[in-house]
Protein backbone atom coordinates (compact mmCIF):
# COMPACT_ATOMS: atom_id res chain seq x y z
CA UNK A 1 0.00 0.00 0.00
CA UNK A 2 2.36 2.57 -1.35
CA UNK A 3 1.46 6.46 -0.95
CA UNK A 4 -1.85 5.44 0.45
CA UNK A 5 -3.53 5.76 4.12
CA UNK A 6 -5.17 3.35 5.66
CA UNK A 7 -7.93 4.10 7.97
CA UNK A 8 -8.38 1.14 10.03
CA UNK A 9 -12.23 -0.50 9.87
CA UNK A 10 -14.27 -1.04 13.08
CA UNK A 11 -16.50 -3.19 12.50
CA UNK A 12 -15.56 -5.59 15.83
CA UNK A 13 -16.97 -2.70 17.83
CA UNK A 14 -20.39 -2.79 16.37
CA UNK A 15 -20.28 -6.87 16.23
CA UNK A 16 -19.87 -6.77 20.16
CA UNK A 17 -22.63 -4.11 20.74
CA UNK A 18 -25.62 -5.27 22.57
CA UNK A 19 -28.93 -5.69 20.03
CA UNK A 20 -30.91 -2.85 22.30
CA UNK A 21 -27.98 0.29 21.10
CA UNK A 22 -29.36 -0.62 17.46
CA UNK A 23 -33.32 0.44 16.74
CA UNK A 24 -35.30 -1.60 14.55
CA UNK A 25 -36.80 -0.19 11.02
CA UNK A 26 -40.08 -1.30 9.51
CA UNK A 27 -39.91 -2.15 5.60
CA UNK A 28 -42.13 1.02 4.82
CA UNK A 29 -40.00 3.41 7.51
CA UNK A 30 -36.54 2.68 5.02
CA UNK A 31 -38.59 2.70 1.72
CA UNK A 32 -39.84 6.08 3.12
CA UNK A 33 -36.61 7.29 4.38
CA UNK A 34 -34.12 6.07 1.44
CA UNK A 35 -36.28 5.50 -1.81
CA UNK A 36 -38.88 8.66 -1.76
CA UNK A 37 -36.91 10.86 0.33
CA UNK A 38 -34.86 12.19 -2.48
CA UNK A 39 -32.67 15.62 -1.65
CA UNK A 40 -31.02 18.14 -4.43
CA UNK A 41 -28.42 20.25 -3.40
CA UNK A 42 -29.44 23.88 -2.90
CA UNK A 43 -27.70 25.09 -5.85
CA UNK A 44 -29.76 22.85 -7.79
CA UNK A 45 -33.10 23.71 -9.45
CA UNK A 46 -33.74 20.09 -11.74
CA UNK A 47 -31.69 17.27 -12.77
CA UNK A 48 -32.54 15.33 -15.51
CA UNK A 49 -31.73 11.82 -16.48
CA UNK A 50 -31.84 10.47 -20.31
CA UNK A 51 -32.14 7.20 -21.33
CA UNK A 52 -31.02 5.61 -25.15
CA UNK A 53 -33.74 2.91 -25.80
CA UNK A 54 -31.62 1.43 -28.31
CA UNK A 55 -28.11 1.84 -26.76
CA UNK A 56 -29.35 2.02 -22.95
CA UNK A 57 -27.11 4.83 -22.70
CA UNK A 58 -27.94 7.19 -19.49
CA UNK A 59 -26.97 11.28 -19.41
CA UNK A 60 -27.42 13.52 -16.88
CA UNK A 61 -27.91 17.17 -16.57
CA UNK A 62 -27.42 18.90 -13.99
CA UNK A 63 -29.29 22.95 -13.44
CA UNK A 64 -28.93 25.86 -11.90
CA UNK A 65 -31.92 27.54 -13.47
CA UNK A 66 -35.25 26.54 -14.06
CA UNK A 67 -35.10 27.98 -17.98
CA UNK A 68 -32.58 25.93 -18.87
CA UNK A 69 -33.45 22.88 -17.34
CA UNK A 70 -36.97 23.70 -19.53
CA UNK A 71 -35.47 24.52 -22.77
CA UNK A 72 -33.92 20.99 -22.43
CA UNK A 73 -37.04 19.01 -21.17
CA UNK A 74 -38.83 20.55 -24.37
CA UNK A 75 -35.37 19.73 -26.53
CA UNK A 76 -35.63 16.30 -25.50
CA UNK A 77 -39.70 16.05 -25.90
CA UNK A 78 -38.78 16.16 -29.69
CA UNK A 79 -36.10 13.50 -29.42
CA UNK A 80 -37.07 9.59 -30.70
CA UNK A 81 -35.91 6.91 -28.96
CA UNK A 82 -35.54 7.95 -25.20
CA UNK A 83 -37.09 8.08 -21.88
CA UNK A 84 -36.30 10.39 -19.73
CA UNK A 85 -36.65 11.47 -15.74
CA UNK A 86 -37.15 15.28 -14.41
CA UNK A 87 -36.08 15.34 -11.07
CA UNK A 88 -36.74 18.73 -8.99
CA UNK A 89 -36.59 19.21 -4.89
CA UNK A 90 -40.41 18.81 -5.48
CA UNK A 91 -41.26 15.83 -7.62
CA UNK A 92 -39.75 13.59 -9.69
CA UNK A 93 -41.32 12.74 -13.52
CA UNK A 94 -40.97 9.71 -15.73
CA UNK A 95 -41.54 10.61 -19.29
CA UNK A 96 -41.56 8.31 -21.96
CA UNK A 97 -42.58 8.33 -25.97
CA UNK A 98 -44.65 5.77 -25.40
CA UNK A 99 -46.44 8.17 -23.21
CA UNK A 100 -46.70 10.71 -25.69
CA UNK A 101 -47.71 8.51 -28.49
CA UNK A 102 -50.34 7.67 -26.35
CA UNK A 103 -51.23 11.86 -25.48
CA UNK A 104 -50.96 12.46 -29.15
CA UNK A 105 -53.73 9.78 -30.33
CA UNK A 106 -56.06 10.80 -27.60
CA UNK A 107 -55.96 13.96 -29.06
CA UNK A 108 -56.32 13.05 -32.61
CA UNK A 109 -59.51 11.25 -30.97
CA UNK A 110 -60.74 13.69 -29.28
CA UNK A 111 -60.31 16.32 -32.79
CA UNK A 112 -62.62 13.80 -34.58
CA UNK A 113 -65.13 13.21 -31.85
CA UNK A 114 -66.19 17.06 -32.41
Amino acid sequence: MSGRKYFPNNWQKFKDAPDELFVPHMFCEVMDWKVAAWELPSNVCCLIREENLETKKVKEYVYQRAGAAEKKVAQLMKTDGIEFTVCTPEQIHFVSQLDIEDYEDQDDDEQEDV
